[in-house]
């Protein structure tokens, strides 16, 4: 089940990667847009996250059902985004600002956030 958890857990940071690597690549671009690494990225990591939950809850320690909840809620608000502005030859700079903040955030919460049985 380790071996699960590891590649699930790969998969997942490399949707991230390729969320995070198609928004910055546009940072010095007056025109933004949903680019196909976002859309592929995001589509990717979500998908990967919610069976990594399920791999870690078949496993014997305690799962952070909060953090798991704020990632989650994070991770939808972003597939939605992306996908709704797919086909849209241009996306306002605010969205695409507000995208590069929630993937951001979603990382941050990931690692900043203990475990519960952390202390």
């Amino acid at each position: 089940m380790e071996i699960l958890r590891l590649v699930l857990l790969f998969v997942h940071v490399l949707g991230f990667a390729a969320l995070f690597g198609g928004l910055v690549v546009q940072a010095r671009s007056s025109e933004k847009s949903v680019n196909a690494a976002m859309r592929d990225g995001v589509g990717t990591a979500f998908p990967a996250g919610l069976l990594l939950v399920g791999a870690l809850e078949s496993g014997d320690d305690p799962v952070n059902h909060a953090k798991i909840g704020v990632k989650f809620a994070i991770g939808l608000v972003l597939l939605v985004l992306v996908m709704a502005n797919t086909r849209k030859p241009t996306i306002p700079r605010g969205l695409w600002a507000g995208l590069l903040l929630l993937s951001v955030a979603n990382v941050a919460v990931a690692i900043f956030w203990s475990p519960a049985h952390a202390a």
